[in-house]
């Protein structure tokens, strides 16, 4: 197993100014195991797998979509309930949604469960959750390379002990700008980004800053990088737990030490593949992407870049 993944996996419904979706199917895991799944069969038919819940309202046809995907969808269990529902929008420059109804439904008593022969994969990545379930993840887990976590400003309010030590116990963290500042409580980005990363044990702190780029802290020194310039911007959401899909495909493909160089190319691949999940609603982009487009965007970073 190359890449282990557990967050939500939800069915989305929400308004931007390019039209309205109803039920797309999204949550954290949809989104990141995707985008993995992307990867892995483009680099070499590697495997990732899925620890979620879902209701039995779930459509045949979405788990269909995961399986199709080359996706291990054994960890995903199916509860008597309705599954994980939510309702948003975006307006203005579309750097945040406005929530407008959050249905937890099944996903409010999810404890995750690993699968045996998912116990030692490359890369665990513990997508957005309550930082509780993360430390589950953990502890059930012993990932022959490394361990990623991600958050949001939610648990950062409501759960910040849980979350650090959630932090202090994985290799590479990844969050938004917004959520440094918080866990910081320092406006200055870079600052608190040091921050974070003492907080966090020393690792690895990637720190997505949406049209901006991305900021990662390595204890090697620090990268920066910018967003792909992208006109046609239809869906935002999901593009975080898209951008650290395709950095768990990239980095479980060593042994060892992460290095400074190839976090980089982990951040180029990334930042390519989320600029492709926001053109359309929910992960229908990230589900549709051909390897002849990505391909072709990757020679245009790497030349808006330099990166070689």
């Amino acid at each position: 197993m190359d890449v282990l993944i557990v967050g939500s996996l939800a069915y989305d419904s929400l308004e931007s100014p390019e039209g309205i979706a109803t039920e797309e199917l999204g949550g954290s895991a949809s989104y990141s195991g995707f985008s993995t799944a992307f990867h892995l069969n483009r680099i070499n038919g590697g495997k990732a797998a899925l620890v979620g819940v879902v209701g039995h309202d779930f459509l045949t046809e979405d788990m269909a979509a995961y399986a199709d995907a080359g996706l291990d969808i054994s960890g995903i269990e199916i509860a008597q309930g309705l599954t994980f529902r939510w309702k948003g929008s975006y307006h203005g420059d579309m750097a945040e949604a406005e929530t407008h109804e959050t249905h937890l439904n099944v996903f409010e008593h999810f404890e995750p469960k690993v699968p045996a022969h998912s116990f030692h994969p490359s890369v665990v990545f513990c997508a957005n959750l309550h930082p509780t379930l993360q430390l589950s993840v953990i502890e059930q887990t012993s990932p022959t390379r490394i361990t990623m976590l991600d958050s949001m400003n939610l648990w950062i309010n409501i759960a910040k002990d849980s979350l650090i030590e959630a932090m202090q116990k994985v290799d590479l963290v990844v969050l938004n700008d917004g959520e440094v500042r918080m866990l910081a409580n320092d406006d200055n980005l870079v600052r608190a980004s040091f921050a974070v990363q003492e907080l966090a044990g020393g690792g690895i702190l990637v720190v997505k800053r949406g049209e901006h780029g991305v900021l990662a802290l390595h204890p090697d020194g620090l990268l920066s990088m910018p967003a792909f310039p992208t006109k046609k911007i239809v869906d935002p959401t999901g593009c975080g737990d898209a951008f650290a899909g395709a950095m768990a495909a990239f980095l479980s493909q060593n042994e060892g030490k992460i290095e400074r160089e190839e976090l980089a190319e982990a951040l180029v691949h990334a930042t390519v593949t989320a600029s492709f999940t926001l053109e359309k609603f929910g992960t229908k982009k990230i589900r549709s992407l051909s390897q002849e487009e990505y391909d072709s965007r990757l020679i245009d970073y790497r030349a808006i870049t330099s990166t070689r």
